[in-house]
């Protein structure tokens, strides 16, 4: 929006100090919006204010109309607790504070008001306004307050004139107020029980937040007794600033307690507004204690707006918030992945095992598939039956030990960011290329080895119906419909991305449930509740509890993508919308049920070659979107933010040109690299076997 047309005459004539609260808002509304301009030009918005002096000290009765409306302003509003309370949620819970968030984005505030931080908003309600007052320069901060707050000579006789009263400066008084504010705010959030509980011994011992009061009164009575700039008020100072510090470093202590016991959101909120509170005190104190009150207040405000921007995010609410979450969530999939990357061909030979054995559970689900089909549910149960055959299947292939492939990218790629940690150490380059060449070989192993089971499964089971009931799984226009939905002409690459989603989207959950499961040691509680050990003894409820706390992330992986990739098509074909999954092994069962009725004519027809091609397609499209999306929360997690990305591809390039085979056979022996190797490998570390 371009700048008002207003110039500062027109505006000061519309000074009214006797107008309604809102009128007089909307007037200061006005000024700040011509003022700020087009937002793009802070030196044109300084020029602006001082065209607004001039404009005041040429004319007494427009400066005296405007002194009478900041006397009015003044009273009615208290600044201290826009200047300590101001961006900071009113709400200590992460989720009241995210709803105040997005019902501000949807309700104008009212320029009728006497809430200073409501106000505040209105009036400086783009980022760019901190530009505009951090550029004014010392003269014209002495300018600003002489002209609009130092009262207009008054020319009678000194001598008729009475002694002024003194009385503390409001600002003063002000800063003093919002510093008792915070500091209390400080104290109090220390004493949260949620906090204490999860403090340090030594942190707790010391009583930081016990004494930080008593410091507080001390300042107050430096500043009174002294004055703002005293040394006694200096000294003051800087004992409360060194206690703050130290307070900030005893709640920092709760992180390491969230790191080894599970995250919780909410408290990670109140720590961050603690460290926000701490910093706004240091602003605060520099404000009061300054020689060059003016500047201080301008860097003040200036600092104001921006965090007022902030706090009206949504965005950054849930990224400064959800970050530790997002970390926990990465670490435990990093801790899984490793178990899906193979590194020599023992392990390579035991994923293709395993991943054979998956493939045959994914046959009889393919079964189990068609026979609810047959039921005639409405479309919300027959989402929710298909969903917990999907859930029963997978749960049933992680107690066997066996593996589905398209669940491991999601929980490979934080082991893969692990190792990205020190990309500049020597040979770390050739380290995470070693460990691509593992993880992709890995993924071709367990594809693989899903279809080299699941298809004779299938034509097993279906021939054996039709040897027990004279028919097979499905009939033949079921037949032709799976292959036409396989083409890969059709929306299939498509609804791959999205079952892609959906396989990234379970690792979240598993990786929260199994976050919520250590924070509320819910093992612990299995492992001594009366019930458990009553019934299961005390031996077996501690197995049990061992067990659980093992497995938990995968059980929470499975039945969560199982029953996403059952409801989630039905939830959206309520909307209108077509999506359907398309899961790779589930993908190649149905496929195969599908030739085992039509017959083996069915192989020569363009219809099938097609939906074989649509097979081809799914497998690599469910991998990549579900490890791209992981690999980008795991960077993230871990603030790997510049990592050489033209090393890394180049070196890729070179392994693939130098050797191919390293990426889908394992090597005949394993060779580990060394620390100190080349960044860029000189040739192949993986011969073929």
């Amino acid at each position: 929006m371009g700048a008002p047309r207003s110039d500062p005459s027109a505006l000061l004539a519309n000074l009214d100090p006797h107008a309604s609260v809102a009128q007089r808002h909307l007037w200061l509304m006005a000024v700040l919006a011509w003022v700020r301009g087009n937002g793009q030009d802070a030196h044109a918005s300084v020029g602006r204010i001082e065209l607004l002096l001039d404009a005041l000290a040429g004319n007494p009765q427009q400066r005296q109309a405007w002194l009478s409306w900041w006397a009015t302003f003044r009273q009615q509003m208290d600044l201290a607790p826009l200047l300590a309370d101001f961006g900071f949620a009113p709400r200590t819970a992460f989720l009241s504070e995210l709803g105040f968030r997005l019902r501000n984005k949807l309700l104008p505030g009212t320029p009728d008001t006497s809430h200073p931080s409501e106000l505040f908003s209105l009036l400086f309600p783009k980022a760019s306004d901190a530009h505009w007052i951090a550029a004014l320069p010392p003269s014209l901060l002495q300018r600003l307050h002489h002209v609009l707050v130092d009262p207009i000579d008054d020319p009678a006789p000194r001598d008729l004139v009475p002694p002024p009263v003194a009385r503390p400066d409001p600002w003063e008084q002000a800063l003093t107020d919002a510093i008792l504010f915070s500091v209390s705010q400080v104290s109090a959030t220390g004493f949260a029980a949620e906090i204490r509980v999860r403090m340090s011994e030594d942190a707790l011992r010391s009583r930081t937040f016990l004494t930080l009061p008593g410091l507080m009164e001390a300042l107050q009575r430096a500043v009174t007794s002294h004055g703002a700039r005293s040394a006694e008020a200096a000294a003051a100072a800087t004992a409360l600033r060194e206690q703050l510090n130290d307070c900030l470093d005893e709640a920092n202590t709760v992180y390491a307690h969230l790191d080894e016991h599970g995250i919780s959101v909410g408290i990670v909120f109140r720590l961050r507004q603690l460290r926000e509170r701490v910093q706004r005190t240091h602003h605060l104190l520099n404000c009061l204690l300054s020689p060059q009150r003016a500047q201080a207040t301008a860097t003040l405000l200036a600092e104001l707006v921006n965090v007022g921007h902030r706090s009206r995010s949504v965005r950054a609410l849930i990224a400064s918030s959800t970050h530790l979450t997002a970390a926990k969530v990465a670490e435990r999939g990093a801790e899984s992945g490793e178990h899906y990357i193979t590194r020599d061909r023992a392990e390579y030979m035991a994923m293709l095992r395993h991943a054979a054995g998956g493939g045959a559970v994914i046959g009889f689900t393919t079964w189990g598939k068609f026979m609810l089909y047959g039921l005639a549910l409405s479309p919300f149960w027959m989402g929710f039956a298909a969903g917990m055959n999907y859930a029963l299947s997978f749960v049933l292939v992680q107690l066997l030990h066996w593996t589905v492939a398209t669940k491991q990218p999601a929980v490979t790629a934080p082991a893969m960011v692990a190792k990205l940690k020190d990309i500049q150490a020597p040979g770390a380059v050739r380290l995470f290329v070693d460990e691509v060449a593992n993880l992709f070989r890995s993924q071709v192993a367990a594809i693989a080895g899903n279809l080299a089971l699941v298809v004779p499964t299938v034509l097993l089971i279906s021939f054996g119906l039709l040897a027990l009931t004279g028919e097979h799984m499905i009939d033949a226009d079921k037949a032709h419909h799976v292959l036409h939905d396989m083409d890969v002409l059709g929306p299939t690459a498509l609804f791959a991305a999205f079952t892609g989603v959906l396989l990234f989207a379970s690792s979240i959950v598993a990786g929260w449930f199994e976050n919520w499961f250590v924070l509320h040691r819910l093992d612990s509680a299995l492992a001594h509740h009366p019930r458990a050990t009553g019934l299961l003894g005390v031996a077996r409820a501690q197995r049990w509890a061992g067990w659980l706390r093992a497995n938990v992330s995968g059980l929470a992986a499975n039945v969560s993508l199982g029953l996403m990739l059952g409801i989630i098509p039905a939830f959206a074909a309520f909307f209108g919308l077509g999506l359907e999954v398309r899961h790779v092994t589930l993908s190649a069962g149905q496929v195969a049920a599908a030739v085992a009725t039509l017959g083996w004519p069915s192989l020569l027809t363009p219809g099938f070659w097609l939906a074989v091609g649509g097979l081809v397609v799914v497998g690599p499209i469910n991998l990549g979107v579900s490890f791209y999306l992981a690999f980008r929360l795991a960077l993230k997690a871990q603030a790997i933010s510049n990592v050489n990305r033209e090393r890394i591809s180049a070196a890729l390039r070179l392994r693939w040109r130098k050797d191919p085979l390293s990426f889908l056979l394992p090597p005949r022996t394993t060779a580990a690299t060394p620390p100190e190797a080349p960044a860029d490998p000189p040739g192949p570390n993986h011969p073929a076997p």
